[in-house]
């Protein structure tokens, strides 16, 4: 039972939740105040014999597309007490031998692309995203003998590229443990070429621009409104330029130029350390849009003089 109000007694009484009916109804004079309402709590159940035991079971998890037979499976469990070698009779020997083996690997890979898409904060799609473009892969049975966690790691760069959310080499291998640079760039190669086998046509991976990395570094910098929206604005005006340079060093040599136009000033390095892009390659960037500064900040952040006291 709890308080509310109800709009007949006009004042805060007791209600009653039916929940075989899903009403809800006020206990004063009986009105009906939501009827056919959905219990969207869990659902347990126990089949333990001692009926205080509270240690529930759940019914069962939303059901997953990528797993076989609806992702529906037995388990033999051990009974209570028993050592770890219990079943090691015909029982345990035939759970061993089903699918559940096989689909016992798919949910671990599921897990861990998981855990490292919940490092980097990316969302549910690209996770489920990478998951599609890792049973793809798995169902040729090709991943015997190589680095797992290079290939979950090139599945959710992949993932990120195809949903137009891209992350960086380096912050996707900041988050994997087990796999160097090159591991992952020869993962993320053959997955792109069974991908495209199995598809007929080459894989889309979509288009990265300086954009797509701009606000995630300028938040993670601290930088102000102000700033950020002046910045996006210059990456985009920079875009229509002829500057052979890789998204991301643009992307950290606009931060650059921007922070020093403004009143809170970012150093070098640690533009470098958000971006990841070494100090070098966002000096010789920096120099590439020097030339150009006028035509890419914006008027109203700054203006002539200040473009032109900044050093070539």
């Amino acid at each position: 039972m709890a308080d509310t109000y109800c709009p007949e007694c006009k004042s805060l009484t007791e209600i009653v939740f039916d929940h075989s009916a899903g009403d809800t109804i006020c206990s004063e004079c009986g009105l009906v105040l939501e009827a056919h309402s959905v219990d969207e709590t869990s659902e347990w159940r126990t089949f333990s014999s001692d009926s205080n035991d509270h240690d529930p079971n759940r019914v069962g998890g939303p059901l997953n597309p990528l797993l076989g037979d609806a992702a529906l499976s037995t388990t033999i469990s051990r009974p209570h007490g028993a050592s770890s070698d219990r079943l090691s009779g015909s029982l345990g020997k035939w759970q061993s031998r089903g699918p559940n083996s096989d689909r016992g690997g798919l949910i671990h890979a599921f897990k861990s692309i998981s855990v490292l898409a919940d490092r980097l904060g990316l969302v549910t799609t690209i996770k489920d995203r990478a998951n599609e473009i890792y049973k793809k892969v798995e169902d040729q049975k090709p991943l015997k003998g190589r680095n797992q966690e290079a290939i979950l790691a090139a599945c959710l760069y992949i993932a990120c590229r195809q949903e137009n959310k891209p992350r960086t080499v380096k912050e996707i291998c900041s988050v994997v443990h087990g796999a160097t640079k090159k591991e992952f760039g020869r993962a993320k190669e053959f997955i792109i070429k069974h991908l495209e086998i199995e598809m007929g046509h080459s894989v889309d991976m979509g288009t990265i621009h300086a954009a797509d990395y701009l606000r995630r570094f300028c938040s993670n910098l601290g930088m102000t409104n102000q700033a950020v929206k002046a910045a996006h604005e210059a990456v985009e005006k920079s875009e229509e330029l002829d500057i052979r340079r890789s998204p991301i060093s643009v992307a950290a040599a606009v931060i650059y130029i921007i922070t020093q136009l403004s009143d809170d000033k970012k150093p070098l390095k640690d533009v470098s350390f958000v971006t990841q892009v070494a100090e070098g390659t966002i000096k010789n960037s920096y120099k590439d849009l020097y030339p150009h500064l006028s035509q890419i900040v914006p008027s109203w952040f700054a203006d002539e003089e200040d473009i032109n006291s900044l050093h070539s």
